[in-house]
């Protein structure tokens, strides 16, 4: 499944962004051949106009000044004197095969194109006229361009013409160029989107595994007081008055486990969906402390073990904080560190008020937590290995513990007491 939308989404990813790629790439290749082609034809007309200038000026055209034009520009001269041709074109022997064909068409296209009105139109004694042909005769396109001198009774004609196979070279190479480049960054957009979406729904496949874990642990937990109350009362039916006193305390008992499950799984639930709500308001954390305190002391002499605190002697600012979530918290870390301390252990709670930050810790002398466990104690369900037997614990308190610090912009941290044990500090701001 993951690989199949992993999958997906590559494909989606890399084909939107070729897609872009290779609509700008057109782009750009479009306006990249009309700047060449213009350029080209620009270059070719600014040529004409220099030639006519010329003619203009010189009363006599050398065979040499033409031979020198054409090889200079790989132009094809072609002279007409009153339609007679000149001794240049009649001595050059490769006038007589295939650009003889090219002329004539030449002269057909400039005749639809521009001799009639130009004869009409034109107020001077020299003018050119530029135009792009096919030659069906060699199947290529050439730039045109016919020059008329008018000169007392005599009309002289040059019809010029160049190919245009080294422009379209120049295209076609560029287009293989852009579609190897395109290629290559196809290829390379295709490896960043498997990376991109792979980052992209690692966080969601983590979530569904603890999602799945989530409620593997859950119908555990639940499995086990469940098992409890159907066999109870099913000893109830053919028990005594006293057993079944026993056997119903016994199902209210796991019964109050379930619930307590329950609501830890709610609340949790809450907090993935976003709503969990936090209600702040002015709270001052130092009776907060005494009331879970005093709260918790009669718990604490019944295991036998010596619970203290420790206030500021100064008054402390009031905390913006929602003070049943904050009960809730303390209630979770005092609760923990009853059940794994000792007899005649200790355990200390402490408040203090430092740089704009409360800290508030809970401090044992208990069995401790292991290094390795250290960054699993505020996952879902998880336990140390040595209480994973202790009753009453399902590994949910330190999550919502966690949850409800995040949630209030603190934070929650554990580290090692000295002498042994385990140390919970709290931060908030004020």
């Amino acid at each position: 499944m993951y690989r199949k939308v992993h999958l997906r989404l590559t494909a989606l990813c890399a084909g939107i962004t070729t897609a872009i790629m290779i609509i700008m790439s057109l782009g750009y290749l479009y306006v990249s051949e009309t700047a060449l082609y213009e350029n080209q034809y620009n270059s070719f007309k600014n040529d004409m106009n220099t030639i006519t200038t010329n003619l203009e000026q010189q009363p006599v055209i050398s065979m040499e000044w033409i031979s020198k034009m054409e090889s200079q520009n790989n132009y094809t001269f072609f002279l007409l004197d009153n339609g007679i041709p000149f001794l240049y074109n009649r001595l050059n022997d490769s006038y007589e095969s295939y650009k003889n064909d090219i002329l004539n068409e030449c002269i057909d296209a400039y005749n639809r194109m521009f001799k009639i009105e130009q004869i009409q139109s034109s107020p001077y004694s020299a003018y050119h006229s530029e135009f792009q042909f096919t030659s069906s005769s060699v199947k290529e396109d050439f730039f045109g361009s016919v020059i008329e001198c008018e000169k007392a009774s005599s009309l002289l004609q040059i019809f010029v013409f160049t190919s245009l196979n080294e422009l379209k070279k120049q295209i076609y190479e560029q287009r293989i160029l852009f579609a190897l480049i395109n290629f290559i960054a196809v290829i390379f957009l295709a490896a960043f989107s498997w990376v991109f979406t792979g980052k992209l729904l690692k966080p969601i496949m983590e979530n569904q595994k603890k999602q799945t874990a989530f409620v593997a642990s859950a119908s555990h937990e639940l499995r086990t007081p469940l098992a409890v109350i159907l066999s109870s009362a099913e000893c109830c039916m053919d028990a005594s008055p006293y057993k079944q006193t026993q056997f119903l305390n016994t199902i209210k008992q796991e019964g109050l486990r379930m619930s307590s499950l329950i609501n830890d799984m709610l609340t949790l639930s809450e907090s993935d969906q976003h709503q969990f709500l936090v209600q702040k308001k002015p709270v001052e954390l130092d009776t907060l402390l005494i009331n879970s305190y005093e709260a918790f002391q009669p718990l604490a002499k019944k295991k036998d073990v010596m619970l203290s605190i420790e206030l500021p002697e100064d008054p402390l600012p009031v905390c913006l904080c929602d003070p049943d979530r904050m009960k809730q918290v303390f209630s979770i870390l005092i609760h923990n560190a009853i059940s794994y301390t000792p007899e005649k252990g200790k355990i200390s709670l402490s408040l203090a008020y430092k740089k704009s930050n409360f800290y508030i810790s809970v401090a044992d002398n208990g069995i401790g937590i292991p290094d390795e466990d250290k960054s699993k104690i505020f996952d879902r369900f998880y336990r140390a290995e040595r209480s994973r037997s202790t009753k009453g614990h399902f590994g949910l308190g330190l999550s919502i513990a966690y949850e409800i610090i995040n949630k209030h912009g603190g934070i929650i941290t554990v580290e090692d007491a000295k002498g042994g044990g385990t140390i919970f500090t709290i931060v908030l701001c004020e």
